[in-house]
């Protein structure tokens, strides 16, 4: 009995050094797991890294709208960039940010050339912040790269961790549909989200307290040129998350409810961009769920914002097999 014990023991301890080594990559020698920022001592170097860390989970009481000191209103909203990148963005399938410093510089197709994570990070503040660029040398951009450096100790260049991104759901046969995601929002994210999509604020408006939970469209919002703004990345966001406290391996929703529930998010009003007709001069490297044009493949924007994405794939396919070449990574 003993002997039989020990070795389902040793068969339980070899499975699971094998999938956390399949999770993290063929090329990874070793098992990763998340530095821990508050292990750190209280050196200047580690309270940079604490304080990137703040900026993080409460953007809006350091660079906020309503920050006493108007040169530091660099966001033009009150979220938090741990609002999208959840857990001080280091939650698998929640948009992480570890293991990602030494991918840049990184070639962009949205800029159509390489950008340093400096760039990165002002994209992010200039479209899910709804605000204005960091300069390179102020500190909050050197906290929030010291930070995002510290999550990637460890990891080698060209090293893909697991857990990045949002996930990869089966896509629908048919467009996603805001009438529907309006019953299923009704049901499961109105007790968070609010009635008209707010979300719920930490105190009273003006105070630069941010939200318990953001609001998803209106004019406190990201805006329409964020990565939240496209469907495949919201709907596999929500799938992986939402309701709030869920992960990927415990999903409350179907894949279906969370394209629709998505769709119902993308098609309400939020702050614009200027300029979004010049992202992505190459447009055969244009994401297949960006809501705006131009396009190379002739496809309406309504297909684009909502699907059915298999007749764009068909498209962009035929359209490169023509020039000997695949450029655009929706391809599959």
């Amino acid at each position: 009995m003993r002997q039989a014990f020990l070795l389902a023991a040793l068969f339980a301890l070899s499975l699971a050094t094998s999938v956390a080594a399949e999770e993290l990559g063929a090329s990874s020698p070793k098992f990763w797991s998340v530095p821990q920022v508050d292990a750190l001592p209280y050196d200047a170097h580690s309270r940079l890294i604490r304080h990137g860390r703040d900026l993080i989970t409460a953007t809006y009481s350091h660079i906020g709208p309503d920050m006493p000191d108007r040169a530091q209103r660099f966001a033009g909203n009150n979220l938090a960039c741990g609002n999208c990148h959840l857990d001080a963005g280091v939650k698998k399938f929640g948009l992480p940010i570890f293991g990602l410093s030494e991918d840049f510089p990184a070639y962009s197709a949205r800029v159509g050339a390489q950008i340093t994570l400096q760039e990165r990070i002002n994209s992010c503040m200039t479209r899910s912040m709804n605000g204005r660029p960091l300069p390179v040398s102020s500190a909050p951009m050197r906290a929030i790269v010291a930070y995002i450096q510290f999550l990637s100790s460890g990891v080698r260049k060209g090293e893909k961790l697991s857990g990045l991104g949002a996930g990869t759901m089966p896509e629908l046969d048919r467009a996603a549909d805001p009438a529907r995601g309006h019953d299923i929002y009704q049901a499961r994210c109105i007790g968070c989200h609010n009635v008209d999509g707010a979300g719920v604020q930490n105190s009273l408006p003006g105070l630069g307290a941010g939200y318990a939970f953001p609001p998803l469209w209106g004019s406190d919002s990201f805006n329409d040129g964020a990565g939240m703004a496209r469907l495949i990345t919201a709907a596999n966001f929500i799938h992986s998350n939402m309701p709030d406290g869920v992960d990927y391996l415990h999903p409350r929703l179907s894949p279906e409810e969370a394209w629709d529930v998505a769709a119902l998010m993308i098609s309400k009003p939020r702050p614009q961009r200027a300029g979004l007709d010049k992202d992505f001069p190459d447009l055969l490297k244009k994401p297949i769920d960006a809501p705006y044009g131009p396009y190379a493949d002739g496809f309406s924007e309504a297909q684009h914002r909502y699907g059915p994405y298999g007749p764009i794939r068909a498209k962009l396919q035929e359209i490169e097999k023509e020039k000997g070449e695949v450029r655009n990574p929706n391809v599959k």
